[in-house]
């Protein structure tokens, strides 16, 4: 499995906003969720049963995955797919504000009435 991180392109996507890069996501099939990790947030090696793509939209997120690290910082993409194990951790002070996607997996339900 190749890691690439995608990275913002100004020229191309515009100026980066939440906005921006949440339409980014969801035009690829994402359903989208923001999160705020403190800084020294770890999360340990585990796996998902959907597809998920992390991206940051601001402060650095180190992901691990399958072995290989790399360093997310504001605009960039990583595609994590099911299944593979992967960890993260909040680099240096800042907190990362991160859009977290997930694909493959049903629709939310709403209760029954």
């Amino acid at each position: 499995m190749a890691l690439e991180v995608e990275r913002w392109d100004e020229a191309r996507d515009g100026p980066l906003t939440e906005a921006r890069l949440r339409a980014k996501m969801e035009s690829r099939g994402y359903r989208v969720t923001r999160y705020v990790y403190p800084a020294g947030t770890y999360f340990p090696p585990h796996t998902h049963e959907v597809d998920k793509m992390d991206a940051v939209l601001s402060g650095r997120f180190r992901l691990t995955v399958m072995g290989r690290e790399v360093v997310l910082g504001p605009g960039d993409l990583l595609s994590v797919p099911r299944g593979v194990l992967h960890e993260a951790k909040v680099l240096g002070d800042e907190p990362v504000v991160s859009l977290d996607g997930v694909k493959g997996a049903p629709e939310p339900r709403g209760s029954a009435v």
